[in-house]
Order: structure tokens, then C-alpha cells, then sequence
């Protein structure tokens, strides 16, 4: 059949599984809009900001494991993108974003609303293309989903001019397994030597620990996890964006390791004979300084990326294979131990953290973030996707509301974009449209994507949203705190009045300035149909501890005094 260019466009969109696309129109995009009339299937979410719908587009994709597809014109529609595609970019994450560009004819002549958009994010996406002919079109769509979705997912733009829109030609799908890419082979097995290696560390090791990533999840490999943990004893430390990868309730589960994570956690990878890195890249926000990182552990290194392997942390073994069927190459010879001393050691480290747990000490009638983030872990029976801004409130999360799913915990990690929150929890409700979700943000983060406000109202998105209110942009200033002599410059916030914002949208609002009230804000918000916005007001000089100072080894922490013992900052 003869369809014009942006028929193509949606013709592929269908036959690639997609079911909604988040956008904004625009001039050079809009013979694509108006294509999408004739494909009522296809549901399009009119963002506030094109930044939104890249967001979108990538909680969308989190939560489900399908391609987000965001949409947006020339110029500065598309350079709004950028953002979330670095975001995207930085967590391995699959969308497709597909923008308008200028007429071929105009392509280089500074026209109206005209930016090479290919030049300027070749280095936040793993792909992407500019059609110049539209016989060329449907191959590349198709061409772009694979790679998004294929070895080490992540975001892929394709840029087509308008007047490659408006042509005609015979429009025929590509079918089958017919994608090939010169020197694009993602690695899949481990060879026998890597195999025999990885096992000799695994069976000899004393005081192993497994470092679980955010890999797991995009390998399906959870129950590979779970049966290497449970059959070797071994205790396994989550990644930011590894929490759910296996369930926090599980007794070898030690939560998150890194710069604000578990104590217990830390000293265990400082004090271990043997890291297995499973589907991570050792951020620098996990090693802290390289040079004392685990000094006296073997490692061994599993990633679908090859460039990974040594790249941060040399290793003895390392593997780029899909984690899944790698784990499932060694799992029958690793031999069933329980390493009861190394348990017990770490137990005694886990009793400490304990002692100095906020939830532990009387706070008297001040509300903090650990008790508002706890509560709702409590109050929603620990089932909700949960979707983060970056900060303070981010990382309570990761501390106080432990999952036992996976894909429910989403959030900028590698690049932390405030403002993510929000718009990536709207995707993740269109994705998961039976889960609870809850954007949990701050009053920072909130208000630079506050504009999608709009879009949960018009579209009725039924998400609510945990806005923690402490007056500051509250992690950097308790870096301000710790190392800046308490010179507070530009932390400050004036706010406005978030319940009236929201309500000016005609959302439903709950202001909480007690603990008392947690639960029924919780109650609140599931009682209502569409979005609601909850506005937690906190301790302005609210700390997140434990924290490791950057450059600082693994586990020279900062940590919250026990009753009685005084803090040295």
C-alpha cells in the first residue's frame, strides 16, 4: 500500500507493539500529528515540555521492559529532549525518540526552528539517524527498535525531515530477523575457561558478596540471582538501580551499597575475599576511592557491554555475556556452602546501623523524611512503584522502603536529573496502569518539571504525588553543612504554595505536617481517581546518613551518632 512518510511513521509504531507515545507538536513534526488521526489505537500523551515527554517515554520503558517512544518537532523541541536522553542514556534504558526536522532543502541554511539534532545527541544515545530517503524510513524504525531493546538497551533517535513526511511511496514492513549490523554483536555466553575461572574464585571464596545491578532486571535473570545467592550463601548488595532485583525481605539481602547506602553493606565489600559483579558498572558513587576499593577481594565481572569490563575496577575474571544465560552456565557446579562466620560478621554490623537508625531515636514532634518514606512503605504494604526525583528523598527511599519486587523502584541514577520524578511516574502508570504509583520528589526537583502538573490533570493519570517539602535544595546542602562551613548559598527555596498549585489544576491536595497523618494521606490518595498531590512538610535540616564523602574509601562513612555520642563532621 502507498502511504506518505509519516503513515510509515505510525504503520511501524503499531507493528512494533506500540501503544502509547508521549509528545509535542511542532511545525516540522506536524504531518506525523496528523497522521496519528488515522490511528486511533495509538494513544499520544500531549506533554507540558518535550523534556516531559523523554522522561515519560523512559518510565514508561522501566516499568515495563518495552521500548518509550517520545515524539517532538525541530529545534528546540528536539533539543529539549536531551536531557532525558542522557538520562536514558546513562541507566540503559530503550526509547525511541523521533523528531521533525526541516525540509531536506533547507537542511544547513539556518532555517526557521532548524538544529542538527543528529550532531547533537550522537554522544547521548547509543543510535541515531537522520532519514534522507523515505524508502529508507520503515527499515530504519525498524532498525532503530532493535537496537533499543537489543544488548545494552538504551535511547535511539531518528530524525526525519518534514517534506520525507508529506512524500509517498510503497510502504513495506520488514519482517522476520532480517537486522544486521556490521561489528553490533552483543556477547551472549561465557567461554569454558571464564566458566571454570569464575567458579574456582566462587567455591574457594571465604567471604563472598554479590554485587547485584541493575542488569539483572533488563537479563530477567532474578531467579538466576536468587538461586546463586541462596546455593553459595552468598549475601548480596544492591546497586540504586539494582533494589528489586531480589527481594529486600530475603535474609541474604543486605539493601544498598555506595555512597549512602547500607553501613553493613559497605564493610562487607571492604572486608570481602571475592566481588561478583552482576550486570553493574562500578559507579563511582558504589567504589568510592579506587585505590583502597576492596583492596583484598578477587573479583569477577558479568555485563552485557564488553567497554565495561576493567573499565573503573580491574577484575580477575571478567565476562560481557547476557547475564542471564551466564548465571545459568555456572549455577550447576557452584558448590551449596553457608559461610555462617561471614554472615555472623556482618550481622554485627547490621546491629550497629540499627542502634543508630533514625526511626530508632525519639525525634519528638518533628517530622523527618526516614519517617515519611517508611510510612509509606508501611501503608502501602511495600507494593507501589515508587518513582524518585534526585536527592535527599531519593536516596531515604532507597534506605527506608525496601522492595521486593523488580522494576518498582525507578530513578535517575547515572546522571541524577531532577526533575525525572515526576513525568517518568506518569509514563510508568500508562505502562503499569493496574500499580499503585507514587512520584516521591522533592520541593527542588518538583518545581522544575512542575508544568506536567497539566498532564496528569488532562490525562486523569491516576499517580500520586509525594512532594518532601524542607524549604532547601536538601542535598546539596547538607554537603553545604558538612564541608562548606554551613554556608548556605542558593539552597534556600521559596516555594509556593503546592497544594493551591495543584489544586488551580483541579488535583486533589493533602498537606501533612504531623506523622499522625501519614496514613491518611496514604488513605487520601488512594481514594481518589486521577492524580493527587501530597505535600509533606519536613525539618529543613534533615540529614541523610550514612554517607560516604566523595573520594573518601568505601567505608570511611559519616555516620548518625548513637544516643549520647557526638557527630565530628
Amino acid at each position: 500500500m502507498e502511504l506518505t512518510g509519516a503513515e510509515i511513521i505510525m504503520e511501524c509504531l503499531v507493528r512494533e507493539g506500540v501503544d502509547v507515545m508521549f509528545g509535542y507538536p511542532g511545525g516540522a513534526i506536524l504531518p506525523t500529528y496528523d497522521a496519528m488521526t488515522k490511528y486511533p489505537q495509538l494513544h499520544h500523551v500531549l506533554v507540558r515540555h518535550e523534556q516531559g515527554a523523554s522522561h515519560m517515554a523512559d518510565g514508561y520503558a522501566r516499568a515495563t521492559g518495552r521500548v518509550g517512544v517520545a515524539i517532538a518537532t525541530s529545534g528546540p523541541g528536539a533539543t529539549n529532549l536531551v536531557t532525558g536522553l542522557a538520562t536514558a542514556m546513562m541507566d540503559s534504558s530503550p526509547i525511541v525518540a523521533i523528531t521533525g526536522q526541516v525540509a531536506r532543502g533547507a537542511i544547513g541554511s539556518d532555517a526557521f526552528q532548524e538544529t542538527d539534532v543528529t550532531g547533537v545527541t550522537l554522544p547521548v544515545t547509543k543510535h541515531n539517524y537522520l532519514v534522507s530517503d523515505i524508502d529508507e524510513l520503515a527499515y530504519t524504525i525498524r532498525e532503530a527498535f532493535y537496537i533499543a531493546r537489543s544488548g545494552r538497551p538504551g535511547p535511539v533517535l531518528v530524525d526525519v525531515p518534514k517534506d520525507v513526511q508529506i512524500e509517498k511511496t510503497e510502504f513495506v514492513y520488514p519482517e522476520g530477523d532480517i537486522i544486521r549490523l556490521p561489528g553490533y554483536r552483543p556477547a551472549q555466553k561465557a567461554s569454558d575457561d571464564q566458566v571454570a575461572s569464575a567458579l574456582e574464585l566462587i567455591n574457594q571464596a571465604k567471604r563472598p558478596i554479590i554485587l547485584a545491578g541493575h542488569g539483572i532486571m533488563m537479563s530477567q535473570a532474578m531467579q538466576e540471582l536468587r538461586e546463586l545467592s541462596e546455593k553459595g550463601g552468598i549475601p548480596v548488595a544492591l546497586t540504586l538501580l539494582g533494589k528489586g532485583a531480589m527481594s529486600e525481605k530475603h535474609p541474604l539481602v543486605l539493601g544498598m551499597m555506595g555512597m549512602h547506602g547500607a553501613a553493613a553493606c559497605n564493610y562487607a565489600i571492604q572486608e570481602s575475599d571475592l566481588l561478583i559483579a552482576l550486570g553493574m558498572r562500578f559507579d563511582d558513587r558504589v567504589t568510592g576511592n579506587l585505590k583502597t576499593y576492596a583492596r583484598n577481594a578477587r573479583k569477577i565481572h558479568v555485563d552485557i557491554d564488553p567497554s565495561e569490563i576493567n573499565k573503573n575496577v580491574p577484575v580477575d575474571v571478567g565476562i560481557a555475556g547476557d547475564l542471564r544465560t551466564v548465571l545459568a552456565q555456572l549455577l550447576p557446579q557452584v558448590e551449596v556452602k553457608q559461610h555462617p562466620d561471614w554472615l555472623a560478621r556482618i550481622r554485627d554490623w547490621q546491629e550497629d546501623a540499627d542502634e543508630r537508625d533514625i526511626l530508632h531515636h525519639d525525634t519528638g514532634s518533628r517530622l523527618l523524611g526516614a519517617q515519611v518514606i517508611n510510612d509509606l512503605w508501611r501503608f502501602t504494604d511495600g507494593e507501589a512503584i515508587t518513582v524518585t526525583d534526585v536527592g535527599q528523598h531519593q536516596m531515604l527511599e532507597a534506605q527506608y522502603y525496601p522492595h521486593q519486587r523488580p522494576a518498582t523502584m525507578i530513578t535517575s541514577g547515572g546522571l541524577g536529573t531532577m526533575g525525572f520524578g515526576v513525568p517518568a511516574a506518569i509514563g510508568a502508570k500508562f505502562g503499569q496502569p493496574s500499580e499503585e504509583v507514587w512520584a516521591i520528589v522533592g520541593d527542588g526537583g518538583f518545581q522544575m518539571t512542575m508544568c506536567e502538573l497539566g498532564t496528569a490533570a488532562q490525562e486523569n493519570v491516576d499517580v500520586n504525588i509525594a512532594i518532601l517539602n524542607n524549604g532547601f535544595l536538601g542535598m546539596v546542602r547538607q554537603w553545604q553543612e558538612f564541608f562548606y562551613e554551613e554556608r548556605y548559598q542558593s539552597t534556600p527555596m521559596f516555594n509556593p504554595d503546592f497544594c493551591k498549585l495543584a489544586e488551580a489544576f483541579g488535583i486533589a491536595t493533602m498537606r501533612v505536617t504531623d506523622r499522625s497523618q501519614i496514613e491518611e494521606s496514604v488513605a487520601f490518595a488512594r481514594s481518589v481517581k486521577g492524580p493527587t498531590l501530597i505535600e509533606y512538610v519536613i525539618e529543613k535540616d534533615d540529614v541523610v546518613y550514612p554517607m560516604v564523602p566523595a573520594g573518601a574509601d568505601l567505608d570511611a562513612m559519616l555516620r548518625r551518632p548513637k544516643p549520647g555520642e557526638v557527630i565530628k563532621k
